[in-house]
């Protein structure tokens, strides 16, 4: 095969296929050979469910799935003088306009004709669990020796950690509390210890979760009850945990109980950020929210900088992703990485990329 590639055509559906290595047409582009790919939530809810909402995968066409990965430059276009190949990158999975409004501003993440990859269109954009993919030269990022290519595909969720700590306003000394102990949860509370949090306290129903967390981030952690009500628990984890109020709660869980439960522990003036991705529409304690006058605030992926920031992170050592990693799975059976995830296996399961 030329280009193998994952492609999936609905729910449970997918199959291995050649496709085309894509031509250089933009002098900036760039072709990178995928090491390793990372498996997402949304992964998991293409391979469960066709898409996600009303984004699903075409039944005739399909679409090449993976968005966290890591490579090597292969080729690159006549117009590129930041990387060359042979080097060793982290891709930014997602390439705006350039022009309009939001991407002027740094707010690229909001650009309507953003091409995401493994995103449905019109117009659908392939993703990047197959052998050569490409990309614009300003969104692939150099890693140094000392960072493997393996840690580096976690350079994208750490971007999405970052993105909601900045949107946190996260202070030296503050009391930062994470709904949710997935991957971003984690990465979230990593990023907020680098910003100073004196405290960070994750919040999660499945005690090996838990567990992973206190030794990974030697953080306190609290447990809910799910029959009790979102201001029960809130009490009881001040409560529980000898606090009097929280600076800033992310939310990282999508669940809506988790949302009360987080506005409800918030101190007057305190900061929420809803980065968990739940139902459409939840019920909110607004009057919670108006009588404290909390900042809240959605998360969506990362903008400018960002990317940057997770680099220099993970490549100067601040936060060590290696933990997360736990299972590396042949490109052939990516499904099975998919079920992993998909039955809570492991924090971040890995797809090694095609080999010759």
């Amino acid at each position: 095969m030329q280009n193998p590639s994952i492609v999936l055509y609905g729910p449970g559906k997918a199959k291995l296929e050649d496709k085309p290595v894509p031509d250089i047409l933009d002098g900036h582009d760039v072709i990178v050979r995928i090491a390793f790919v990372g498996v997402c939530g949304s992964d998991v809810h293409f391979w469960r469910h066709g898409g996600i909402g009303e984004h699903h995968a075409d039944p005739v066409a399909g679409i090449v799935m993976g968005h966290e990965a890591a490579g090597t430059i292969s080729s690159i276009g006549p117009s590129v003088t930041r990387v060359k190949p042979g080097d060793r990158v982290a891709i930014e999975p997602g390439v705006p306009c350039r022009y309009c409004r939001a991407c002027k501003s740094g707010s690229y993440h909001f650009c309507k004709d953003m091409r995401f990859a493994a995103a449905p269109g019109p117009p659908d954009t392939q993703g990047t669990l197959c052998k050569y993919f490409k990309v614009a030269e300003d969104f692939v990022y150099k890693i140094p020796q000392t960072l493997s290519l393996e840690e580096a595909v976690l350079v994208e969720p750490t971007s999405v950690g970052v993105h909601a700590v900045k949107l946190g306003d996260v202070r030296p000394g503050e009391t930062v509390v994470v709904m949710g102990s997935g991957t971003i949860g984690l990465l979230c509370a990593a990023v907020a210890k680098v910003y100073g949090a004196h405290r960070v306290i994750l919040v999660d129903i499945l005690d090996r979760k838990l567990e992973f967390a206190r030794e990974f981030l030697h953080c306190g952690t609290f447990k809910p009850d799910t029959s009790a009500s979102a201001e029960q628990n809130a009490a009881g984890l001040l409560k529980d945990l000898g606090l009097d109020e929280v600076d800033t709660v992310i939310e990282a869980s999508g669940a809506a109980s988790s949302t009360e439960t987080g506005i409800y522990i918030l101190r007057p003036g305190g900061k929420f950020v809803q980065t968990g991705m739940g139902r459409p529409k939840i019920e909110f304690p607004i009057g919670a929210m108006s009588e404290k006058e909390l900042m809240v605030r959605g998360c969506f992926r990362y903008r400018s900088g960002d990317y940057e920031l997770a680099v220099s992170l993970l490549s100067k050592g601040m936060i060590d992703v290696k933990p997360l990693m736990s299972s590396m799975t042949p490109f052939e059976d990516a499904t099975a990485a998919w079920e992993k995830t998909a039955k809570g296996e492991g924090i971040k399961n890995l797809i090694r990329g095609a080999q010759d």
